[in-house]
């Protein structure tokens, strides 16, 4: 168990979270334009060609995801560190109980992501329809997409919950794929590299701070691009869910925008997760449902990798903080220890202290 605290997990989790946010959130709003029912006809020209308008905008609905990020990361990574905690607890040989390591990882990461869903679903209703106002749409020039789609919820601020079944339908497959994939592949390349430095005659610890950050970030940018394609077809259901909210909203209302939840062609009176995977399927192909899958992959790949290395090179840092402080407040309890008071030798002229008369 490493010597970190409750808090030195939530600011690394937190500050990987953003540091990932401001990266890699442009190819999250492409993503979120090219998965909307409205793709075709505002995001593509009457020849087929993409439209500039798909690149513009590319950090619209960024303040309401920072804003959640903060406590959404810190939840997923201090349940996450407690959950596997706890279970490896009722492992050996704690305990004649056998878990295999795989659904140790799996079980934390689930229950840390249904924690950390609760957070992020508002905000993310907020962000994917902010992410495909049209800026010439604006009434006002400089009026935030955030904003302005902020006051379509006033009405029906119940709205803003919309989707989290299935963001949770869409996180616990993805996390319940990558963590043991990624915990797998974490202790490969740390035994590997182990090994290495044995052989070089610099021992088997692999603790330095950019190498374990380094390592994490590889293995988890392996393991997130395969999770994420498998789990596309979830996500694409889970932004149309998200966009009908908005729609039902009003955000879009008066602009030059197509719908921007279920499109005409799909649209149903109950857009239930399964509801909506079949008028998909049924209106607009197959390939639909992997509509983004490449760019997702992609983004995955380098987003997790920044993500889980900052949070693993910021918790070994935080850790390597605690424990030079810890050292320091030891050695000064030590030296307190060995400071003489009264009769004896004087500790800065080495002379004999002489007693007073009354001490006679």
């Amino acid at each position: 168990m490493s010597r970190n605290t409750n808090t030195d997990i939530w600011l690394a989790g937190t500050f990987a979270a953003i540091s990932v946010d401001l990266l890699v959130y442009p190819l999250d709003t492409l993503k979120t334009r090219i998965q909307s029912p409205s793709y075709t006809t505002i995001y593509k020209t009457t020849q087929g060609r993409v439209s500039p308008s798909l690149f513009r905008g590319l950090y619209q609905g960024l303040p309401s995801v920072i804003l959640a990020t903060i406590p959404a990361a810190g939840a997923f990574f201090t349940t996450y560190e407690g959950l596997k905690y706890a279970l490896n607890e009722l492992t050996p040989p704690n305990s004649t109980i056998f878990v295999p390591q795989a659904a140790v990882n799996s079980v934390a990461s689930a229950g840390a992501e249904l924690v950390s869903c609760a957070i992020l679903t508002p905000a993310e209703v907020l962000k994917q329809n902010a992410q495909i106002v049209m800026k010439d749409a604006r009434s006002k020039a400089g009026k935030s997409p955030t904003i302005e789609v902020l006051k379509q919820f006033r009405r029906q601020p119940k709205k803003l919950m919309s989707g989290y079944t299935a963001l949770a339908a869409r996180n616990l497959p993805f996390v319940g794929l990558q963590f043991p994939i990624f915990e797998h592949l974490k202790q490969y390349f740390i035994a590997k590299r182990g090994k290495r430095k044995e052989e070089a005659g610099l021992g088997n610890k692999v603790d330095g701070i950019l190498e374990r950050a380094s390592i994490t970030a590889l293995s988890a940018g392996l393991a997130g691009s395969g999770a994420a394609w498998i789990t596309t077809p979830i996500d694409v259901v889970k932004t149309r869910i998200m966009l009908k909210a908005g729609e039902d909203a009003g955000c879009g209302k008066g602009s030059s925008q197509n719908s921007v939840g279920i499109s005409e062609g799909t649209k149903i009176q109950k857009p239930g997760g399964w509801g909506v995977f079949k008028s998909i399927l049924k209106k607009e192909g197959f390939q639909a449902i992997f509509r983004g899958a490449i760019l997702r992959s992609a983004w995955t790949a380098m987003g997790s990798g920044l993500y889980l290395g900052c949070y693993e090179g910021g918790r070994f840092w935080l850790e390597e903080q605690r424990q030079n402080d810890d050292a320091e407040s030891d050695l000064k309890m030590a030296q307190s220890k060995d400071v003489k008071v009264g009769i004896g030798p004087s500790r800065s002229q080495g002379d004999k202290v002489r007693k007073s008369a009354w001490q006679d």
